[in-house]
């Protein structure tokens, strides 16, 4: 295989975003006596409708909907959290990487791109990216593969030369019905999904952060891994 393509998720594989979004619904679950469910947050990790599955988990629980001021609590909660979170281990290194050997690098998010292009920017990593694709986008969301194919068109690139990372079971999802190779980066807002091996099994590998990865090592997995498919 000739690499010539990464694609990236944002939060929770660029950015600790997700570890923000979960404290700021934990606190938000605390100030009315109660608890975040973990099932609920594995369930919410990587979903453009996160923030709707736990409002109606929490609007069950208390009675009630939460009110227009409650939810808007939790988002400038959840935004000054993930604002605190730098690059995570390893993303600057391959991007540089990346970079340097002249690859197409896009980015494929189902976060607002408001929340996207703002996180690049104040990480310093924006000019890196060739394409930005996110959630307001009138396509299907992950893990549907829709924005993922938009991305691959954006690029002009085939999926058979391209790579995505992805840290949730929805992108991996996404990722792997767009054909493409994907390497799944579970962060510690994943653990308990990590843990099992079933979780992350349409991805071609698992790692444990960005910082294990270099292109000479990816092109040493997917060629070995087309090696013994021919055979």
């Amino acid at each position: 295989m000739t690499l010539d393509t990464l694609l990236f998720d944002f939060d929770g594989l660029i950015c600790d975003t997700e570890n923000a979004a979960r404290e700021s619904w934990q606190q938000t679950y605390r100030e009315f006596g109660l608890e975040l469910p973990a099932g609920l947050w594995a369930r919410m990790r990587g979903r453009h409708d996160g923030e709707l599955l736990a409002a109606d988990d929490l609007g069950e629980r208390l009675g009630r909907a939460m009110t227009a001021q409650e939810l808007d609590h939790r988002r400038a909660l959840k935004s000054e959290l993930a604002h605190a979170q730098p690059l995570l281990p390893g993303v600057a290194e391959l991007l540089g990487e990346a970079d340097g050997r002249g690859l197409g690098i896009a980015l494929v998010s189902s976060a607002a791109s408001s929340w996207v292009e703002s996180h690049l920017r104040r990480l310093g990593v924006r000019e890196h990216f060739r394409a930005v694709v996110t959630g307001d986008l009138p396509l299907p969301n992950k893990p549907a593969p829709d924005l993922y194919l938009h991305a691959l068109g954006e690029l002009g690139v085939r999926a058979d030369t391209a790579v995505a990372f992805e840290d949730s079971v929805p992108g991996v999802t996404a990722a792997v019905a767009a054909s493409l190779r994907c390497v799944a980066v579970p962060g510690a807002a994943a653990a308990a999904a990590a843990a099992d091996p079933s979780a992350f099994a349409g991805a071609a590998a698992v790692v444990p952060t960005l910082e294990s990865l270099s292109l000479d090592s990816l092109e040493r997995l997917f060629d070995d891994e087309f090696r013994s498919t021919a055979a």
